[in-house]
This record gives C-alpha cells, sequence and structure tokens, in this order.
C-alpha cells in the first residue's frame, strides 16, 4: 500500500482521560436533550422496549420464560447499538444542524452500510455467548428441569445450593463478558457514527480509553447498568426515558472525551 493511501486513510480521534465530573456533566446534557427532543428518544425507547416485549412473549410460547433472567441482564449490552439514532440527535442538537426525522432516521439506515454494521455483529457475538453460557451452566448446576417455570426457576436459584452456586459463577462470567464489550462499545459505537475509522480501530481506541480512566468509566458502566436494568422491571416500559437519557448521555461523554482537532 502506498504512502498516499495510508496518509489519507482516516484516523481515529484521540480520547483525553475523563473524570467524575465528566461523568456528571455527560449525564446531565444527557437529560437536557432528552427533553429538548423528547419524541425522539420515545420513539427509540419504545423500539426497545417493543423488542423486549417481542423476546419475551417468544420465550414465553417456547416454554422458556426462565430465560428472561440471563436475557434481561444481557439485553442492556447491546443498548448502544440501539441508540444509534439518540447518537445523531444529540450531534444535530449539539451542532446546531437541522433536526428532522428523515435526517436522522437516514443516518440510522445508513449505518449497516458503514462499519456500525460490522460492531453489530461483535455485539450480538458476545450476547449471543452470555445467553448460551447461562444456558449451560443452568444444566450444570440445576439441570434442565429448572427451566420449565420462570417462578419455580427463582425458588431454586435462591434456595438450593446448585442455584446460589449458579447464580455466583454466572454472576462472575457474565460481569467478564460485560466488561469486555462495555469497553470495546462505550467510545466506539459513538465514534463509527461521528468518523470513518473502521470498527477495529474504533474498538482498540475504546478499550485504550477506558483503561487509560478505569475508576470514572467503571462508574458510567454501574450507572448504565442498574439504571436499565431497573427500566427492565415494568414490563421494559422504563426504557422510554431511561434509554433516551443514557443514549444521549453516552454521546456527550464521547464528545467530552475527544480532543479537539488540531487546526
Amino acid at each position: 500500500m502506498s504512502d498516499a493511501v495510508l496518509s489519507a486513510a482516516p484516523r481515529a480521534p484521540k480520547l483525553r482521560k475523563i473524570g467524575f465530573d465528566d461523568i456528571f456533566e455527560a449525564l446531565r446534557l444527557g437529560i437536557r436533550d432528552a427533553t429538548r427532543a423528547p419524541l425522539y428518544g420515545l420513539f427509540f425507547g419504545a423500539v426497545f422496549a417493543l423488542g423486549g416485549l417481542a423476546i419475551y412473549g417468544f420465550l414465553t410460547v417456547y416454554g422458556a420464560p426462565w430465560m428472561i433472567i440471563p436475557i434481561g441482564i444481557g439485553f442492556p449490552l447491546i443498548g448502544p447499538f440501539v441508540a444509534a439514532g439518540l447518537y445523531e440527535v444529540s450531534r444535530r442538537l449539539a451542532s446546531g444542524a437541522p433536526l428532522s426525522w428523515k435526517a436522522v432516521l437516514v443516518t440510522v439506515l445508513r449505518q449497516r452500510e458503514r462499519q456500525l454494521g460490522w460492531m453489530a455483529f461483535v455485539v450480538l457475538f458476545i450476547f449471543w455467548i452470555w445467553v448460551y453460557q447461562a444456558r449451560i451452566l443452568l444444566a450444570v448446576f440445576m439441570g434442565f428441569s429448572a427451566s420449565t417455570n420462570l417462578e419455580r426457576f427463582l425458588h431454586l436459584v435462591v434456595s438450593t445450593p446448585g442455584g446460589l452456586t449458579f447464580l455466583a459463577v454466572g454472576t462472575v462470567v457474565g460481569l467478564v463478558l460485560a466488561l469486555v464489550l462495555f469497553a470495546t462499545t462505550v467510545f466506539a459505537m459513538p465514534m463509527l457514527l461521528d468518523t470513518e475509522v473502521d470498527f477495529v480501530t474504533a474498538m482498540v481506541t475504546s478499550i485504550r480509553a477506558v483503561l487509560a480512566s478505569p475508576i470514572p468509566m467503571l462508574g458510567w458502566g454501574v450507572v448504565v447498568t442498574a439504571a436499565t436494568l431497573l427500566a427492565l422491571a415494568p414490563f421494559f416500559l422504563g426504557l422510554l426515558v431511561i434509554l433516551p437519557v443514557l443514549g444521549h448521555a453516552t454521546w456527550h461523554l464521547y464528545a467530552l472525551a475527544k480532543e479537539p482537532v488540531p487546526a
């Protein structure tokens, strides 16, 4: 490959270290954007909530309602990709660009032709691993009979040695997978919407940025996970409010971390 081609290749933006003040500022800006453009937030939140209800209905029909527990825990992991539309809304509000349904939806649809589409495979692959490891751990520690009824499954998890072991091991394995996915996507998703870098470069840049600010980023991950899990409780309806705020806030956290390009 020639030097000219290499020099023309887009580079990932540099991300600085962030602190808890950046986390709070991103949340403030996320709430601001959610109130400035509420209909967009409700729309993308509804897409996410309806997806959760559809998954639960599918699992109920096929006799595996217990799977809503591991899927519910892993469900927030795919939030950043679903929130691509919210990133675009925040980007337009920050830049003063016209905000319209056509502009936002066209931008989201175009992502399937860009690197963000490849990131979807990465996210879904890790999510699929999460679901399968939950199924394997269930069979190892509790047996397949525990999966026939949601109420019985919950009772066995908290009242039997096998259930408690399943819960402990599953939590550790799930935490590892969640940390991996969080580190690779938290900055990569908005970066791919913002620039033309390839998805591998975006993931590596995201991981480096997380490792550079481990404590604040861990705090952000806890906030995102806890808020989303709480939103799942009332039949996923809390996502109508929580997802827009977190989606907008994620964009602003990326914008705060991105170092200005020298003139």
